[in-house]
């Protein structure tokens, strides 16, 4: 029985972490964006949507150590990849927003998917299902308003 609620206990906190990661990698992703657009307005947009990370990826942070286990405390390979190509694609199309929102989008829809997945498995504590909502609608709520931003620079 301990060992069951141990292991229910480090898988939550494995999912937990995984979302942290995703998050570390989206708050960097979007302080790196303010850096690569001259839009203020962008420049205000990217910056509120790397603090609402931040504040995610706290979050998370409190719930694993709520677990007792150990948070992550950096983003993925992947994620750091991402940012890679996404700074030289931006030196190669002269910062362009269009293609620097375009980039937010996929990183944001990539997020979702990551939320949607947890969501729909169904085995978490009611506190955690509810952050992951608040936190998934959040960043469908930034997909829509980058797709209304492309709109408006297109």
């Amino acid at each position: 029985m301990i060992n069951d609620i141990m292991k229910y206990t480090e898988e939550i906190s494995n999912k937990l972490n995984e979302l942290l990661e995703k998050n570390y990698d989206a708050e960097k992703g979007y302080i790196d964006a303010t850096q690569n657009v001259e839009s203020n307005n962008l420049k205000m947009f990217f910056k509120r949507r790397a603090t609402e990370r931040s504040e995610f990826a706290k979050e998370l942070r409190t719930e694993i150590l709520q677990y007792g286990q150990i948070p992550t405390d950096s983003g993925t390979l992947k994620g750091t990849l991402h940012r890679n190509w996404m700074n030289l694609k931006t030196t190669f199309t002269s910062n362009d927003e269009k293609a620097i929102l375009n980039e937010a989008i996929r990183g944001e829809e990539a997020s979702l998917e990551e939320y949607n997945t947890l969501i729909t498995a169904r085995n978490l504590p009611p506190t955690i299902d509810g952050l992951i909502a608040k936190h998934r609608n959040a960043i469908q709520a930034a997909i829509n308003t980058e797709k209304a931003q492309l709109e408006l620079i297109a």
